[in-house]
């Protein structure tokens, strides 16, 4: 063989080497991370599951105090978090990016779990109406365009058909506006589709916090959950109920934070990243679920005993954290 020959013969042997390692590796890869064939497609939000354009992510707190009551703008949300907050009372949070009402309100504080908790959502903006100074650098050091009542104050006005300080609205496309590269919807770990077989039938569950109470009712007639806060029907300014096709409980572990409110009280840290057990309201049944979140900047699945993803009903989603 010559010379010539025996080179060619060296170079076509590394070539195949390396053929054949990078189709191993694309085999591997393929094994250890399959594509989810549950997934949104690209035309529907993969919040809701719904045809939706996708616009930039807002997450707005709400107050839940009683002189709060009712809503403005929460039922064009996509997903309503309920969390507990000092003194066992409750906060919502409206996350926004489908549909954006001209103003929202009341608005409230933020906590410092708000941060691990829309991580999921890459950075999104987070309208609020002030921390205290203690919070206040750790929220502005976060990944989150954090935009304040106090920074950001021509988004903001008072109501006087309300008592302060349960008076305060936003106008969420003054805080986009402010946030220009907040993140358009990925995917949270939200599946959609039919319901499926099992499941108990139910007709209202209710979370309780030591000073607040949820409860979820379905309606046959609207084919939905109507929500009630404190045993009273929850409302928009509108005068319509507000609830949803899906309702999720998710069981977690609130312990106290390093954080007190101006009394003293201590701020429950709501943990979203882990696992643990939720139930699933739809349809007028309560299916039991198991949720796992691996890391902040990832989303949280929901599944069945049998390992499938629970899908949820297509429209907007309550979550509802309730203490393990």
């Amino acid at each position: 063989m010559t010379a010539r020959a025996r080179r060619r013969t060296r170079i076509g042997t590394r070539l195949l080497a390396t053929v054949a390692v990078g189709a191993l590796l694309m085999g591997a890869a393929h094994e250890s991370a399959p594509a989810d064939a549950g997934a949104p497609p690209g035309d529907r939000s993969p919040f809701t599951g719904v045809s939706a354009a996708r616009g930039p992510v807002l997450a707005v707190k709400f107050d839940n105090a009683r002189m709060a009551r009712p809503h403005t703008g929460l039922a064009q949300a996509d997903i309503v978090y309920v969390e507990k907050v000092e003194g066992g009372m409750s906060r919502l949070m409206g996350v926004y990016s489908s549909r954006l009402p001209k103003y929202v309100g009341p608005v409230r504080s933020a906590r410092e779990s708000d941060v691990e908790l829309l991580r999921q959502f890459g950075r999104p903006a987070l309208a609020y109406s002030g921390v205290r100074s203690s919070l206040n650098k750790m929220l502005k050091r976060s990944p989150l365009y954090v935009r304040s009542h106090g920074r950001l104050p021509g988004a903001y006005f008072r109501s006087s058909a309300r008592p302060a300080p349960h008076n305060l609205f936003v106008r969420p496309g003054a805080v986009l506006r402010s946030a220009p590269k907040a993140d358009i919807p990925g995917d949270v770990g939200f599946r959609f589709g039919p319901a499926p077989a099992g499941g108990a039938h139910a007709t209202s569950r209710t979370v309780r916090y030591a000073s607040a109470s949820h409860t979820f009712s379905w309606s046959p007639q609207e084919h939905r959950w109507l929500a009630s806060f404190d045993g009273v029907p929850a409302r928009s300014t509108s005068g319509a109920r507000l609830g949803a096709k899906t309702i999720v409980i998710q069981y977690v572990d609130m312990p106290p934070s390093r954080y007190k409110d101006v009394n003293g009280a201590a701020t429950p840290y709501i943990k979203t990243v882990g696992s643990g057990r939720a139930t699933v309201l739809r349809g007028g049944k309560a299916y039991k679920t198991h949720w796992k979140r691996s890391s902040a900047t990832g989303g949280t699945t929901f599944t069945r005993s049998n390992g499938e993803r629970m899908p949820f009903a297509p429209g907007q989603v309550w979550m509802v954290f309730a203490d393990r």
